[in-house]
């Protein structure tokens, strides 16, 4: 008996079950490449408008070693972004346009950019906490089945360790430090800790994406599941510190091997994700206003690309083929 030819979609799932990359030029079904497109997209975005919690406090850092290495780390951000971004054009996306839909509002970012840093032992919560929870997710997407996405991650993850590292430095100075200095770092813990398990999104059976991005081997590992394993990674770094995670639910659970915790506030994290948190407002006009300001660096650059361009000398017919040199100015 003739076995029926198989169609794309079964062949591309084939790929994605033999744990194969798929690459820009490879076949792929239109769900698939808009999944993407959305993920990366505000995976981007997230890097992007990230940098504004943290660069409110670079002029403010009480040090000049901290300055420089919260200005180090903000440029990795930025760095990050710049990495995202291209991973998306790899998918027909545009650019400009990714930019547009976040500055009209229609693009989302992690909601955890929504909510103000206040003290300086924000930026270490910051750092301990929330990239903390962006490694747990993102060390699976260099996993991920598109090819430029899972590269891309690569790098990122690397740098995102480092800066896990100086966010529990900070908490640590600050907790081994005077008794007020302890206070202001439990007081960051309270703020932050429940906001930062709202970054891994939605229960698993109110997320209209998991159960594709899982099929399609997008994700490797859905909500909850990344919320358990964040949970079980902070709590004894928590006890560490000397620092009490606010949940008065929290309790190991021997047969589960686990934390049991209580349940994250849906009501506030849907508030948030819909525009209508602390500083939505507020980091949305920054990108904007910072995109506005920024027109005449971009037409300069495009101004000087174009008069290289056109100084180019004529490639000769005859002899080797090269560039030629440009003269100096």
């Amino acid at each position: 008996m003739e076995t029926a030819e198989l169609t794309q979609e079964e062949l591309f799932q084939q790929r994605i079950d033999a744990d194969q990359r798929i690459e820009p030029k490879d076949w792929m079904p239109d769900a698939y490449r808009k999944t993407l497109i959305r993920q990366i997209s505000q995976h981007a975005h997230s890097e992007i408008v990230g940098m504004l919690p943290e660069g409110n406090w670079i002029t403010r850092a009480p040090s000049l070693k901290r300055k420089s290495i919260l200005l180090a780390k903000v440029q990795d951000e930025a760095g990050h972004g710049l990495y995202l971004y291209s991973a998306a054009e790899t998918l027909g996306a545009s650019r400009d346009q990714m930019l547009a839909d976040l500055h009209a509002g229609k693009a989302k970012y992690s909601s955890i950019f929504n909510y103000p840093t206040l003290s300086w032992a924000d930026i270490g919560c910051v750092g301990w906490l929330v990239d903390g929870a962006a490694i747990l997710n993102q060390v699976p997407l260099c996993r991920t089945s598109f090819g430029p996405y899972a590269r891309a991650m690569v790098r990122v993850c690397k740098e995102e360790s480092f800066h896990q590292r100086q966010g529990f430095e900070i908490m640590q100075t600050l907790c081994e430090g005077a008794p007020e200095q302890k206070a202001m770092a439990q007081e960051a813990l309270n703020r932050w800790w429940w906001p930062t398990l709202m970054m891994f999104g939605p229960k698993d059976d109110e997320s209209p994406n998991t159960a594709r991005s899982m099929q399609w081997r997008i994700k490797r590992f859905t909500n909850d599941e990344l919320r358990q394993k964040f949970v079980d990674m902070m709590v004894p770094q928590a006890e560490f510190l000397g620092l009490t995670v606010p949940d008065l639910a929290l309790q190991w659970n021997e047969t589960k091997q686990g934390y049991d915790f209580g349940e994250v506030n849906w009501e506030e994290f849907w508030q948030v994700v819909n525009g209508n948190g602390l500083c939505n407002h507020d980091r949305l006009q920054a990108r904007v206003d910072a995109w506005e300001e920024g027109a005449w660096v971009r037409e300069a650059a495009l101004a000087h690309a174009e008069k290289r361009r056109q100084r180019q000398e004529p490639i000769h017919k005859s002899g080797p083929t090269r560039k030629a040199e440009l003269p100096q100015d």
